[in-house]
């Protein structure tokens, strides 16, 4: 750990303007550190504005829930015109031949597609006793039959967005995911992608601290989140308890986002694309409130 912490505290951001450039700039020193939380940690560090911080959290998420098969830039495609519950999932996944499939669908909403090599997409295999029976599948970004569509959200410049269609693309069993396509991703992802998303963005706070020389008081808390967020990543993200922690350093986080913006000054270049950025910060905070409630109602 304190390797780690000595890094935060001494790396320097990638330079790049653009996603594709931060990745592979950044992608040798990333490479060094063993667990998804820590390259989430450096992959804040090495960042220049929040965009880049984010898509660190996002890929590490992504490879801490399917470790082999989400290398380099992937794509999460889930969420469909009725949402993201099991329910509103209609790709459909059917078998074509002995270990083999084809994909049919369209996903409303894919953050970082159109610049992934990679996208692991949610389908349904069909109904069982009501329920939605869900799989996810690897597929290459340029395969034969997949389509994308970009769209633009009003922040974030730097992290692209699309609309995929799937029409009949062949996929192969070595390319579909086990175990259940909820239970195994879909529902512990916003976990998992909260953890790591909130360590690169611990991580970015270091680096804006040191880089606009704030008062050292500003930089321990934030190093002793550093290690708070180090510790959950390895606690079960079903757990309530770890949902109840976790809302526990989200509310911390919050606050030093907000004892960095008062200190943080002389307004520059870096300065501008926060604010731009910063409502990226308040997506799905609905989601995170229920979270915490239920997980209080389940611990009782």
């Amino acid at each position: 750990m304190d390797t780690l912490l000595h890094a935060l505290l001494t790396l320097k951001p990638a330079a790049a303007d653009t996603l594709r450039a931060w990745w592979e700039t950044a992608a040798e020193e990333r490479a060094r550190w063993p667990h998804t939380i820590e390259r989430a940690l450096v992959g804040g560090v090495l960042s220049d504005r929040l965009g880049f911080a984010f898509a660190s959290g996002y890929a590490e998420a992504l490879r801490a829930l399917a470790p082999t098969h989400a290398r380099g830039i992937t794509a999460l495609c889930a969420t469909e015109e009725g949402g993201n519950h099991p329910k509103a999932i209609h790709t459909r996944l059917v078998p074509a031949g002995e270990g083999h499939y084809t994909l049919t669908g369209k996903k409303k909403w894919a953050t970082v597609a159109t610049e992934a090599s990679a996208l692991l997409v949610v389908a349904s295999t069909g109904t069982d006793a009501g329920k939605n029976r869900l799989r996810v599948v690897r597929v290459a970004a340029n395969a034969p039959g997949v389509v994308l569509v970009p769209s633009a959200a009003p922040f974030v410049p730097e992290i692209p967005h699309a609309e995929v269609e799937l029409r009949e693309v062949a996929i192969a069993e070595a390319d579909v995911l086990p175990g259940d396509g909820y239970d195994d991703y879909l529902k512990p992802f916003r976990t998992v992608e909260d953890l790591h998303v909130h360590a690169a963005l611990v991580g970015y706070l270091i680096g804006v601290a040191r880089r606009h020389n704030l008062d050292k008081a500003i930089i321990e808390p934030l190093l002793a989140l550093a290690t708070t967020v180090h510790a959950l990543a390895h606690a079960n993200p079903k757990s309530p308890a770890t949902h109840v922690a976790l809302a526990g350093l989200i509310g911390l986080a919050t606050r030093a986002v907000e004892a960095v913006e008062q200190a943080w000054g002389v307004p520059d270049e870096e300065h501008a694309r926060w604010h731009r950025d910063r409502a990226l910060l308040k997506v799905a905070g609905a989601a995170r409130a229920a979270r915490r409630e239920k997980a209080w109602e389940t611990l009782g």
